[in-house]
C-alpha cells in the first residue's frame, strides 16, 4: 500500500477555510462567495479523496458513505432554526466545510495507525462533524454572518416574558356580534394606567376620546416617509457634548420602528404567541398600554416578530402585523375601533418574509401592501375599498407622491414600481427592473422618481426615472441607472442634488444629476439612517447598535462621531424627535437625549 497523499487535501482544505470562514468574516458582503467557496472546496476535497489520495477503496468509498448517512441521521436532530436557514440548506453548507476539516484532520492524525484505530479515528471524527449542529441554534443573520447560540440558552424574548409574567393584565375582551371571519379579534388590550379597551368591531371612536395635536412623527420613516428630520440641529462634537441615555428597556423581538406622539411613543413586537401594539412613555420607557393578537410570526433570516411600524393620524394608530392583522386602535387607550384580516381580504399567502408594509394614511383611506398587492381600506370603519394589481411578494411599503399635480401611490413590487390611484387603486403607470425591493422609492427636488432593485445577495442599483403625464396618459422615461449606490436592506436619503446611503455595509454618496458615485466609507452592517438636513448629517444607525454621525456633503466621507448605542443585532429605523433619539432592536430600546444647538 503506497502512502496516503496527504498535502493536496490540506491544500485544498486551507482554500476552503479561507473562503468560507476569514473571507466572511473579513468582508461581511462577500457571504453568498464565502458559501460558493465551502460547497465548491467540498467538492474538491471529494475528488482529492476519492481518486487521489491514495486511501484504500474501503475507505474511500465508505467514509463518504458515512458522511452521506451521518447528515441524514442529523437532519431530524436540529433544532428548527438550523432546519429552516436559508431556506433549508443552512445546515449543509455549514457541514460541509465542517465534514472536509473532519475529514483531512483525522487522515492526518491516523495515517501511521494500524488500520482499526485508524478507522475509528475518522468514523468518529465525521460523526462529531455532523452531531455537534445539534447543540446550536440559528438566531439569523447579523452583519453578513449567521448567529449562532447554544440550544439550551434562553433567548431575549423567553428572558423578557419571564418578566413580564408579573405584570397586570386585563381579560379579553368578547369578540364583536355577528363579526365577519374577516375581522380579527383581539385577545387583549391591557390598559396599564386607566381604563380599559373597547371590543373589536366599534365603528368608531368614543365620545370625549383621546384626540391629540398632529403627531411629531407619525410613523415609518417620518412624517414623507424619507428619513428626513427637519429644524432640528444637534451638537456634533460627542467627545464633549456625548448622548445622554434617559432609559432603556427590553423590548420582544420585532423590526418596527417608532412613531411618537407628544409623550407616548407607538411600536410592535411580539411576546411569545402573540402580536403585540404596544404604548409607552418617552420620557421614561414605561408601558401605557398593550393590544395583543393570538398570532405569531416567524422565519429564519429575522426570526420572530412583526416587521411593519405604526402610523397615527386623527387619534388613531394603524399597525399591520406579520400575519395580515390590521388593527385601528385609539391612540390614548388602545381600545380597538375596528380590525381587518389584510391577508383574507385580498386572498393574499403570509410571504416569507411576513407582511412588511407599515401603513400609510391619504384623506379618509388607509393603504397597506399584502406583500405584493396594495388595498385600500376606509380610515373611519374599516371597510375594504380597493384592492390593486396584483404583483410578487415584496418588503417595501406604500409610498404618497404628487407627479404632475397628481397624487398617486407608489410601490416597488417585483418585477416593476407601480403606481396606483388613492381614491380606487387603479394603475396608473408602472416600469419593469427585473429583481426585487425592500427599501423605499425617493423623489428628487425636480419631481422625479429613484427606485433601487436587488436580489437575494444584494443591492443592483439606483435609477432615476422622469414621469410625465400627458393627452395619451402616462409616460415613464429612465435618465440613468447607477451601480455607485446599491441599496439593499437599508434605505437612502435624498439632500442638496445628492443621496446618501448603504452600499451593502458601506456608506455612499451619489450625484443624482448622473448617478455617479462621489465617494464611500465607513463600515455600518445593514444598518439605518436619517438625515438632519438643517445642518447636513446623517444619524447612522448601524447594525452592531452603535451611534455614528456622518458628513452629508459630496466632496468626501467624513465621520463626525460614533458611540455605542443599544445592544444586539439592530435593522430597525431610529427616531429623532426634537433632541430625543429613540432607538431600538430586536431585544432593547432605549431613548437618548442629545445636545441641540
Amino acid at each position: 500500500m503506497k502512502p496516503l497523499r496527504l498535502w493536496p487535501g490540506v491544500v485544498l482544505l486551507i482554500v476552503q477555510w479561507l473562503l468560507w470562514f476569514v473571507l466572511a468574516a473579513v468582508v461581511p458582503e462577500a457571504l453568498m462567495v464565502a458559501f460558493a467557496g465551502g460547497a465548491i472546496g467540498g467538492l474538491a476535497i471529494v475528488i482529492w479523496w476519492v481518486f487521489f489520495s491514495r486511501a484504500l477503496w474501503s475507505e474511500r468509498l465508505g467514509f463518504i458513505l458515512l458522511m452521506v448517512v451521518a447528515v441524514i441521521a442529523t437532519w431530524p436532530l436540529l433544532d428548527r432554526s438550523i432546519q429552516a436557514g436559508l431556506g433549508g440548506v443552512l445546515f449543509y453548507l455549514y457541514v460541509i466545510p465542517c465534514l472536509c476539516l473532519a475529514l483531512v484532520a483525522a487522515a492526518a492524525a491516523g495515517r501511521r495507525l494500524s488500520t482499526g484505530p485508524r478507522r475509528a479515528t475518522m468514523a468518529a471524527a465525521i460523526l462529531i462533524a455532523c452531531g455537534v449542529w445539534t447543540l446550536f441554534r440559528a438566531e439569523g443573520f447579523r452583519v453578513g454572518s449567521v448567529q449562532l447560540a447554544w440550544r439550551w440558552t434562553t433567548t431575549a424574548e423567553e428572558r423578557l416574558l419571564a418578566q413580564a409574567a408579573e405584570m397586570p393584565t386585563a381579560p379579553a375582551p368578547a369578540p364583536a356580534a355577528g363579526a365577519s371571519p374577516d375581522v380579527a379579534a383581539p385577545v387583549a388590550t391591557d390598559r396599564l394606567r386607566q381604563g380599559s379597551g373597547e371590543s373589536s368591531g366599534s365603528a368608531g371612536l368614543k365620545p370625549g376620546g383621546y384626540v391629540p395635536p398632529a403627531p411629531e412623527w407619525p410613523g415609518f420613516r417620518g412624517p414623507l416617509r424619507d428619513g428626513i428630520v427637519r429644524g432640528v440641529r444637534i451638537e456634533t462634537d460627542w467627545a464633549k457634548s456625548p448622548p445622554v441615555e434617559i432609559w432603556r428597556r427590553p423590548i420582544g423581538p420585532g423590526w418596527s420602528s417608532f412613531a411618537v406622539q407628544g409623550d407616548l411613543l407607538y411600536t410592535q413586537e411580539q411576546r411569545g404567541d402573540v402580536e403585540i401594539v404596544a404604548c409607552y412613555r418617552v420620557a421614561t420607557g414605561k408601558p401605557v398600554w398593550m393590544h395583543r393578537d393570538a398570532t405569531r410570526f416567524w422565519e429564519s433570516f429575522g426570526g420572530a416578530g412583526p416587521r411593519a411600524t405604526p402610523t397615527l393620524s386623527h387619534g388613531r394608530v394603524y399597525a399591520f402585523g406579520a400575519t395580515g392583522i390590521l388593527n385601528a386602535l385609539d391612540a390614548g387607550t388602545g381600545a380597538v375601533v375596528w380590525s381587518r384580516n389584510v391577508a383574507s381580504d385580498t386572498s393574499s399567502e403570509v410571504p416569507t418574509w411576513g407582511f412588511t408594509s407599515s401603513p400609510l394614511v391619504f384623506d379618509d383611506l388607509v393603504i397597506v401592501a399584502a406583500s405584493g398587492t396594495m388595498a385600500g381600506y376606509d380610515l373611519a370603519t374599516g371597510k375594504p375599498r380597493w384592492v390593486g394589481p396584483r404583483h410578487d411578494e415584496n418588503y417595501s411599503s406604500p409610498h404618497l407622491a404628487t407627479i404632475d399635480g397628481v397624487a398617486q401611490i407608489l410601490h416597488l413590487s417585483p418585477p416593476s414600481v407601480v403606481s396606483v390611484a388613492p381614491a380606487d387603486g387603479a394603475l396608473l403607470w408602472e416600469h419593469a427592473w427585473a429583481g426585487g425591493a425592500i427599501v423605499q422609492p425617493a423623489l428628487t427636488a425636480e419631481g422625479d422618481i429613484l427606485i433601487n432593485a436587488g436580489t437575494p445577495t444584494g443591492g443592483l442599483g439606483i435609477r432615476r426615472l422622469n414621469v410625465k403625464r400627458g393627452s395619451d396618459g402616462w409616460t415613464v422615461t429612465e435618465r440613468w441607472t447607477s451601480n455607485g449606490l446599491k441599496p439593499y436592506f437599508s434605505d437612502f436619503a435624498v439632500h442638496k442634488g445628492h443621496a446618501y446611503g448603504f452600499d451593502g455595509s458601506i456608506l455612499s454618496s451619489i450625484d443624482l444629476s448622473d448617478g455617479k458615485r462621489k465617494w464611500k466609507g465607513g463600515r455600518y452592517g445593514e444598518g439605518q439612517l436619517v438625515l438632519l438636513a438643517d445642518q447636513d448629517v446623517l444619524l447612522v444607525l448601524a447594525e452592531e447598535g452603535e451611534l455614528a454621525l456622518v458628513s452629508a456633503t459630496p466632496d468626501k466621507f467624513t465621520e463626525l462621531a460614533r458611540v455605542p448605542g443599544i445592544d444586539g443585532k439592530t435593522w430597525n429605523h431610529p427616531v429623532l424627535v426634537g433632541n430625543i433619539l429613540l432607538v431600538r432592536n430586536g431585544e432593547e430600546m432605549a431613548a437618548f437625549r442629545l445636545t441641540t444647538k
